[in-house]
């Protein structure tokens, strides 16, 4: 734990410093591979506590300015990240209970956040994060704007934005499984129904279903994970919640949580015990889900190292992953179809030892438009980057017939932009620091050939995105030395 302490006593300096580009293997003292390091916030410096857990995201639609909701044993920190390399602590929601509790769950529907705790008689707080927007003085003490008290303590809490509805898993009621709130109207939160039949519930994804299965189409599904299988339920009648059909795999030891392809064909599952179960790798599980009565398992993906895994969420052709021990993890899931996975970066913010149980990440939040990702572990908040060609999307990377490079890279006065295939005209280019903010613009600039040069040597230090085109935007990151 030596190593640990010190990188976070350095935190404050990496938050004054700029971002530290993720180099020969490391970002600092931290192992990487396609994520860069932008800023460590400590857990005394945004509330304190035993411990942090969850970690979820929003952003003001107002001013833009983006958040993350990060839970604590003994209360809920909103940090405002818009400026990634020093985030900023706006203040603390005390736990509904008083006193510490390793676990805190914390969903959004609009512009409310949803939270539950394992805590006693916690119930559900729901806080408006408007108020966030008009704090005077750091970090504010906030007040819960409703106060659910249909269920005590819940280990998790899951929100149908679209829809309006929340579920808290693992309660005192309906067996720890569903238990089903209607939050349509955010201030008056009501028990509208309940699924037990499948057992306890430890999480759970709801969607208004979309998928290539048309008997289930427009749907409300629960894609609930129970222990040794996955309940497929159809919510829709929250009074009458009916079960699909339950999916599982050989070696099963604790189905964790999990979450669905964007086209609702696919769904990755996380085991949390296996590897110590059956001393075996970190494994990644796929099922084939377009035919809900009838998902097929399609095997996992081992990923070479002992840890346990615990979270993960799917933005495109990627899964965000929060396993423990082995830190932030990236794969690559555009052949889930054919049952194949591939590491795409990872950022191991656990650097002592790879090996299984609960050392290290909590959970992760890949959802923000400035692309920058915010991981809660135990002690620390991270904000990292990973490269545009994962944050950006490799269908936007190619929809221009004009491929981009840069050289050198990194640069320190002059960068030479390549543009194969290009045979001249005029070009727009952008120049992006990492917090989204233009630092630099071209508008109609006439090219003469394949490539153009670009003096860089008065901006800062650091990584930036250089786009290429309007429309079909091309992007390639740039380090400036």
């Amino acid at each position: 734990m030596k190593k640990i302490l010190l990188m976070f006593g350095v935190a404050s300096v990496l938050n004054a410093s700029a971002q530290t580009p993720c180099e020969n293997g490391f970002a600092f003292v931290y192992p990487c591979e396609n994520v860069d390091l932008m800023s460590v916030l400590d857990r005394q410096d945004m509330g304190g506590g035993a411990n942090m857990n969850d970690i979820w995201g929003w952003t003001d639609p107002d001013t833009g300015v983006e958040y993350a909701l990060v839970g604590r044993s003994n209360g809920t920190s909103f940090v405002d990240i818009s400026d990634p390399l020093n985030p900023l602590y706006v203040g603390n929601l005390p736990s509904a209970i008083a006193g510490d509790n390793l676990w805190r769950d914390v969903k959004v529907y609009g512009h409310y956040a949803v939270i539950v705790s394992e805590h006693g008689d916690h119930g559900m707080q729901i806080f408006d994060l408007n108020k966030l927007a008009d704090v005077d003085s750091y970090p504010a003490e906030f007040e819960a704007d409703a106060h659910y008290t249909g269920f005590g303590h819940a280990h998790n809490v899951a929100v149908n934005e679209e829809s309006g509805y929340a579920y808290g898993v693992g309660t005192s009621s309906f067996g720890g499984g569903l238990h089903i709130v209607d939050i349509n109207d955010p201030l008056n939160p009501v028990l509208a129904g309940g699924y037990q039949e499948s057992g306890y519930t430890h999480d759970a994804q709801i969607v208004n279903y979309k998928g290539p299965d048309e008997d289930y189409s427009g749907a409300e599904i629960a894609f609930a994970f129970n222990d040794d299988v996955v309940a497929i339920v159809d919510v829709t009648d929250k009074a009458d919640c009916q079960l699909i059909t339950h999916a599982s795999y050989d070696f099963v030891s604790y189905i964790h949580q999990g979450w669905l392809t964007e086209d609702q064909r696919y769904l990755l599952v996380d085991d949390e015990i296996d590897e110590l179960t059956f001393n075996q790798n970190l494994r990644t599980h796929m099922f084939d889900v377009q035919d809900l009565d009838n998902p097929v398992y399609l095997g996992y993906f081992d990923h070479g190292i002992s840890s346990s895994d615990h979270n993960q969420y799917i933005k495109g052709n990627y899964s965000f992953q929060s396993d423990y021990s082995s830190g932030f993890r990236i794969l690559d899931i555009s052949d889930v179809s054919e049952g194949s996975l591939s590491l795409a970066g990872y950022f191991d913010i656990f650097p002592d030892y790879d090996q299984a149980g609960f050392d290290g990440t909590w959970s992760n939040y890949p959802y923000f438009e400035s692309l920058n990702v915010v991981v809660s572990t135990y002690d620390a908040l991270f904000v990292l980057r990973p490269i545009d060609a994962i944050m950006v999307g490799t269908e936007e990377l190619t929809a221009s017939a004009v491929e981009v490079s840069v050289s050198p890279n990194p640069a320190a006065d002059v960068l030479t932009l390549h543009l194969a295939n290009a045979t001249g005209g005029k070009i727009n280019i952008q120049i992006v620091d990492m917090s989204g903010r233009a630092v630099r613009e071209y508008v109609q600039l006439p090219l003469l050939g394949n490539s153009i040069n670009l003096n860089v040597a008065d901006l800062p230090s650091g990584s930036y995105l250089i786009k290429v085109g309007d429309q079909e935007q091309q992007t390639v990151r740039m380090i400036k030395q």
